[in-house]
């Protein structure tokens, strides 16, 4: 496996492990549809959340939520709206990210923007 795959599958853990902490309920993880994939669904309460997860390495002054373009929240939005006509889902949703900076595999900082793509 490639370093940045590492790195994400990673980063992927430890956000699952902070919504699980936070009382959420993970659904799926990496779930694709067509050229989309949603790294993380969960329920928070009765709201079905899809989540994007970013991270970066310590020494970059980039933030990692900054890679999470409009064009990727579209293919992120198309994979959520089938998602939800898989599953028949008629409830309230939102998007998240979750944004990490990483030091040699050590979370420095985590920050979890809810409702991230309508802000």
């Amino acid at each position: 496996m490639a370093r940045h795959n590492k790195i994400g599958a990673m980063a992927e853990n430890l956000a699952t492990d902070y919504l699980l902490r936070k009382g959420y309920k993970i659904l799926d993880r990496n779930w694709r549809f067509s050229t989309a994939e949603v790294d993380l669904i969960g329920m928070d309460g009765e709201i079905l959340v899809f989540v994007e997860v970013k991270s970066l390495g310590y020494d970059t002054f980039k933030r990692p939520e900054a890679s999470v373009t409009y064009y990727k929240q579209g293919l992120i939005m198309d994979a959520a709206s089938q998602y939800m006509e898989n599953i028949g889902h008629e409830w309230e949703i939102r998007f998240d990210v979750i944004s990490m900076i990483l030091n040699e595999g050590e979370l420095v900082e985590l920050v979890h923007f809810k409702d991230a793509f309508f802000e």
